[in-house]
């Protein structure tokens, strides 16, 4: 299962996004997606699995969850769009990751796209940075990545100038 991971892109798409994700079975969001039209354009080139964020109005968390706990080829997922990063969890988002026990935690929110195990908790945690123009990074980030039998590889991240 090939997976295309973003956050924040605040109402813009990037004319990129659809090459890099050109090949991906579904593409995930992790909130701050800023508008309507932007899931609308997304979700009518890949199937969308996308939670809200916190810049989302009333539009979006209608059609879109706080959070969303799923499998994807045997790995189990949690994506939420605050959450924090391991050692530093927001305590909802802990609260989650001891309850559903993920192999895969996804947040956005801060804008600084990161990697990293948490050997605490079993699991990688995954924030795909900004894909949008709006907020103080320096650069549009984006994911992919292969999942196959409960396992992440192949993850390769798009870098583009704001």
């Amino acid at each position: 299962m090939k997976i295309g991971l973003l956050s924040d892109t605040h109402g813009y798409v990037h004319p990129k996004l659809f090459k890099f994700f050109e090949y991906c079975d579904e593409i995930w969001h992790a909130g701050d997606i800023g508008s309507k039209e932007t899931s609308d354009a997304i979700s009518a080139f890949k199937p969308l699995r996308a939670v809200y964020g916190n810049i989302d109005g009333q539009d979006i968390r209608l059609s879109c969850p706080l959070y969303q706990s799923f499998e994807a080829d045997g790995l189990k997922v949690l994506m939420i769009h605050i959450g924090g990063y391991p050692g530093k969890y927001n305590p909802m988002a802990l609260k989650l990751i001891k309850e559903i026990k993920p192999g895969l935690f996804i947040s956005g929110h801060s804008h600084i796209l990161k990697v990293m195990p948490d050997r605490a908790h079993n699991l990688l945690h995954i924030n795909p940075g900004s894909a949008g123009k709006y907020g103080l990074h320096q650069k549009i980030t984006m994911v992919r990545f292969d999942i196959s039998i409960g396992n992440i590889h192949d993850m390769e991240i798009m870098e583009l100038a704001k």
